[in-house]
């Protein structure tokens, strides 16, 4: 037997994840975020940000034939970044939109009043009516790593809970984006979808390596597709091949946190797509462009989350009032 094996057999490796691996990672995540001290000081900011979205006014009032509707994955973590995102869009469109919200799960009482202070323009998707469309279109004993994922992998709602069982283009998009000028590139997009639309990522993360996503998916996988910005046509995924990717990947490569990702990746590299140009919706931008945003969208991922709580939502804030009508 090998050492490696007898390490397994023993539980060290469980062991040593839980005392070395784990609090190192962790020591070396509070550093990119500049340390406990200024973790404490972002924390603070951030409960700014979750009393100020109490304090944002309701949208402007929606045209139920609209064409510009966001769809956004949310609950009780999110709600306020929620919040701030359809405000600045509300305040850069020019045009009344539309929100289409669906429950991750948290959203109880509480949070779908404070949801439902964004007035008329918001329509709630409670998780109930969700899963019990979901027990119809994607049953458990068809799609059993899909229900699985569902449970255990938030993300994939995102794919789910918005287009199973539904038509139609649907342009999702994630709570933490802030919007600072007109998103003409998305607003074309919405009025006449005729493929799908993605944004560029700040570096690529699809978990899973290209030969096993190229050969499932028969087609080069396109670099650096981010799904903070996904369009897709609900009646265009096939959800038999999408149960078969994910089971082909988890089998070959274990679970990963982009699982997501690399799925609309690969549903890509089949077609041409509408991809948001980069320097204009911007993945990952860095404290001077948070101070003094020139882009057109913020993505807060990673190490900009830092920004986003202490600077970025404050734009919004500052700007509320011109999204009343």
């Amino acid at each position: 037997m090998s050492l490696k094996q007898t390490a397994q057999n023993l539980g060290l490796g469980r062991l040593a994840l839980a005392l070395w691996h784990q609090p190192i990672a962790k020591l070396r995540d509070s550093w990119r975020h500049g340390g406990p001290l200024a973790e404490r000081e972002t924390e603070r900011q951030r409960l700014e940000m979750v009393a100020a979205a109490l304090e944002l006014p309701p949208l402007p009032a929606a045209i139920p034939d609209s064409p510009l509707v966001f769809h956004l994955l949310t609950g009780r973590r999110f709600w306020y970044q929620t919040a701030f995102c359809l405000h600045s869009l509300a305040r850069t469109a020019g045009a009344p939109i539309r929100a289409e919200i669906y429950d991750d799960g948290t959203i109880d009482a509480e949070v779908d009043g404070w949801l439902r202070r964004l007035g008329p323009a918001v329509t709630i998707h409670p998780q109930a009516g969700i899963i019990a469309r979901l027990d119809r279109i994607l049953p458990a004993d068809r799609f059993p790593v899909l229900r699985e994922r569902w449970i255990n992998y938030p993300n994939i709602r995102k794919l789910t809970d918005v287009h199973a069982g539904s038509t139609g283009w649907k342009l999702v998009i994630d709570s933490d984006l802030l919007f600072f000028r007109r998103p003409e590139f998305l607003l074309r997009w919405l009025q006449a979808p005729d493929r799908p639309l993605h944004a560029v990522d700040c570096e690529e993360s699809y978990g899973y390596s290209r030969p096993l996503m190229e050969r499932l998916a028969g087609a080069p996988i396109p670099p650096l597709a981010n799904v903070g910005l996904c369009g897709l046509r609900s009646e265009g995924l096939d959800w038999v091949e999408l149960e078969a990717w994910c089971a082909a990947l988890i089998a070959k490569e274990r679970t990963s946190y982009y699982l997501e990702q690399a799925l609309v990746a690969m549903l890509a590299a089949r077609q041409p797509c509408a991809v948001a140009p980069a320097a204009d919706y911007l993945t990952l931008p860095g404290r001077d462009e948070v101070n003094a945003p020139r882009a057109v969208m913020h993505h807060y991922v990673a190490q900009a989350k830092r920004w986003y709580f202490r600077q970025g939502w404050r734009h919004v804030a500052t700007t509320r009032g011109s999204t009343e009508r």
